[in-house]
């Protein structure tokens, strides 16, 4: 079956980049299509690309892989999600004096326009959050028809390095020969696709554990309270078991298997048995010493985390909520260490049921699930146009069937265009052809009845003849 909408998104991630082609229906939901993953630990770091022609080159098998799922259809463009250590939100408000005025949406588009028009200072405006309203200094969702004298529109800017957004669409667009739909902020769609509306009215924050880094979304009062990526990962626990005299692929093997946020001492004495450097032997380790390791790591990223809350000031909010999401997520005891240390209740994320038709299993898996948070995002039709071939007319030849009376017509057309001394003369001659020839078949006949008797009597005729002449001579 060939698909002619659909919409293509690309997820950067540090350890791998995952491809997703999906459709939406008429209420917005999204169905799964297709999806492929290519490692990405060789041209991507801390959510950044700094290898673009390698990454391009995953890019491409990825798109290849992804079209060969989609019955001949080809995609002609993609969304892909911008991250990274330099991704964060910083505060911008504008303001307008309207005296004794009233809020029109003619404001409103003003402030909005003013707000889009301003540049930071070394950093590229990659998307803006709904703002929150000020009339005379009280908030207000819904400030058109009200009266005030001074409106005020504070906004979240979401911002990063200028080379983040160029590194995504204009130097992978050349490499891949592909356009880029839109550069979307991974973790501020991730947060889309997780939290509900009554999470955000209450207050909550989404944090994915990435491999290279580690993404925190802060919501209050139903909008955008700060969003920060803080450059550790869970990458960096796999880094340091392998001081511990193991290859980084063990060591990851180790982690997911034996790691534990928090250290049992209940299990000191056990032991690990992990292949060496060498990969040709094996040692035993104790599963102490792994563990030391682990909680350590692991307790900076939690204390970073925390550090955040705090500068927003949402960490000591009654009924504040966390929603923790990524495969470092699933780390044993992380939940119960980040609940231990923030002081508030700590869920597992699972996507909106609503926001889904078709395939919520695969958007559960934490591999996929910003990738399907990307293609929620997407509002272009991704699907490469085809002009359709134009259609060869189709030679049908005629049946000739012979008529007698068409050929007799056809005839007789003929001798009436022959002049009529030409019709004369041709009769004539035809006329004397048939006489010749009756003659001369008459003179044949005459020939063949020739017998014994002709010839005497032939004979009697010429002595006859001679004996008169001799006659007349002697007289």
């Amino acid at each position: 079956m060939a698909y002619t909408d659909f919409i293509a998104a690309i997820d950067l991630g540090s350890s791998h980049m995952v491809g997703m082609v999906g459709t939406k229906g008429p209420a917005g939901t999204l169905s799964i299509i297709a999806y492929e993953v290519e490692n990405s630990d060789t041209c991507i770091r801390r959510g950044c690309v700094y290898n673009i022609k390698d990454a391009a080159g995953k890019i491409v098998r990825l798109i290849r892989k992804l079209e060969n799922k989609l019955g001949g259809s080809r995609i002609g463009k993609v969304y892909i999600g911008v991250g990274g250590q330099s991704l964060r939100s910083i505060n911008h408000a504008v303001s307008r004096v309207l005296g004794s005025g009233t809020v029109t949406g003619e404001v409103l588009k003003e402030l909005d326009q003013e707000c889009r028009q301003y540049r930071p200072d070394m950093l590229d405006v990659l998307d803006i959050a709904a703002p929150v309203y000020y009339l005379d200094n009280q908030p207000e969702t819904h400030p058109v028809g009200l009266g005030c004298s001074r409106i005020e529109a504070r906004y979240k800017l979401l911002v990063g390095r200028p080379s983040l957004r160029h590194a995504v669409t204009t130097n992978m667009s050349e490499q891949i020969k592909l356009d880029v739909a839109g550069a979307v902020v991974a973790p501020l769609a991730l947060a889309d696709l997780i939290l509900t509306e009554q999470e955000k009215l209450k207050g909550c924050a989404l944090i994915d554990f990435g491999a290279g880094v580690t993404s925190v979304t802060m919501y209050k009062d139903g909008s955008l309270a700060g969003l920060y990526v803080i450059p550790l990962g869970s990458h960096l626990i796999t880094r340091d078991l392998t001081s511990l005299g193991m290859p980084e692929k063990e060591a990851e093997r180790v982690k997911r298997t034996y790691g534990n946020a928090i250290w049992e001492k209940d299990n000191e004495q056990q032991m690990v048995t992990v292949d060496l450097a060498d990969g040709q032997h094996s040692s035993e380790i104790k599963l102490s010493d792994i563990n030391m390791v682990v909680e350590a790591r692991s307790r900076e990223i939690i204390e970073n985390i925390y550090a955040r809350l705090e500068d927003t000031g949402v960490a000591k909010e009654p009924g504040y909520s966390i929603v923790i999401a990524g495969n470092g997520a699933a780390l044993k005891n992380m939940r119960e260490a980040l609940s231990e240390r923030f002081k508030m209740d700590v869920r597992y994320a699972s996507v909106r049921k609503d926001l889904i038709a078709d395939g919520e299993m695969i958007a559960n898996n934490p591999e996929y699930t910003t990738a399907v948070a990307l293609l929620l995002k997407g509002t272009e039709n991704c699907a490469l146009y085809t002009a359709p071939e134009p259609e060869k007319p189709k030679v049908v030849e005629p049946k000739i069937e012979p008529k007698e009376e068409s050929v007799i017509a056809e005839i007789e057309e003929k001798q009436e265009e022959v002049p009529a001394e030409q019709q004369v003369a041709a009769s004539a001659t035809t006329t004397k052809n048939r006489n010749s020839g009756t003659k001369k078949e008459e003179e044949k006949k005459k020939g063949k009845s020739w017998g014994i008797f002709d010839l005497f009597d032939k004979a009697v005729d010429k002595m006859g003849e001679g004996i008169d002449k001799a006659l007349k001579d002697e007289q």
